[in-house]
């Protein structure tokens, strides 16, 4: 079931009362669980979640529901802290976790998660994004400071992002050689670095790693399907690249100079968490 419903409140009242009536398809336990899970949105500004059932609302206040049973019901491997620098924290989001929710809900987004773990005693902001089908490295900051300087960092292109994915088919000579992708996507120039790894001539499938110089929209995606040689479980983009283990795209390493202590920081995925068969 999938649906959308705005109610308003015509008087006091708690808020899994204004939902159990105005929302007589669901039970208490669907909606609670739907407000545990982030679906339930309080309006005003800021909007934010409401989570807690028993929530007084006072007279024109308004809920806002979004209930997909099939996403709330959806579950995935648990994220893992790599590493926690006090005012930045770098994560692993494995595949099929969003890294930040939406109005459908966010329990099964790594920013949720980054809370939850840190009980909700520090600020949580995001500095980029990792495809929901992709798993691997994500910075989040825990100040604003921190996140001013990493955006900034982000923006200057001074925050280095390499990833491992396995494609459809053998590259040429003539592509190996140039090394590089720069088609440009949505009219904007950007740049993708890559170098072989492994070709598997059983599977017909190469192994590349990859320096993201730009960061448009799935880029790395786009830019190899439309090479010839789509990443392989990309539902969205190429042909022939099915393949039931999921989308073969990880971060696996972030490099830079923290704007924090001034130095030179590298975070690496470690080895057990690597997409697997990679000939290393």
């Amino acid at each position: 079931m999938k649906l959308v419903r705005a109610l308003t409140a015509d008087k006091a009242v708690l808020a899994i009362d204004l939902l159990c009536q105005g929302v007589p398809e669901l039970s208490k336990g669907r909606l609670k669980d739907a407000m545990s899970k982030g679906a339930v949105l309080l309006s005003g500004k800021p909007q934010k979640r409401l989570r807690r059932a028993q929530a007084p609302l006072q007279i024109g206040q308004q809920l806002q529901l979004h209930y997909d049973a099939d996403l709330l019901s959806r579950q995935c491997e648990p994220a893992q802290l790599i590493s926690d620098q006090q005012q930045y924290s770098v994560w692993f989001k494995p595949a099929g976790m969003l890294t930040q929710g939406n109005e459908w809900g966010d329990h099964l987004a790594l920013l949720r998660v980054v809370e939850q773990h840190f009980l909700s005693k520090r600020p949580v902001f995001l500095l980029h994004r990792l495809d929901r089908e992709a798993s691997g490295l994500v910075l989040i900051a825990h100040t604003k400071t921190a996140a001013a300087a990493f955006s900034k960092l982000i923006s200057e292109r001074r925050i280095s992002k390499d990833y491992l994915i396995r494609v459809k088919g053998q590259l040429s000579a003539a592509l190996l050689a140039a090394a590089e992708l720069n088609t440009a996507l949505d009219g904007k120039a950007c740049q993708t670095q890559f170098s072989l790894r492994h070709y598997d001539a059983s599977r017909d499938q190469s192994w590349l790693d990859i320096v993201l110089i730009s960061g448009r929209k799935h880029q790395i995606r786009r830019h190899f399907a439309l090479a010839g040689h789509p990443v392989m479980g990309d539902p969205q983009y190429g042909q022939g690249n099915k393949d039931s283990a999921g989308l073969a795209l990880q971060a696996v390493r972030l490099s830079f100079t923290c704007p924090v202590k001034r130095q030179r920081q590298q975070f690496e995925l470690p080895p057990a968490l690597w997409l697997t068969a990679v000939n290393t």
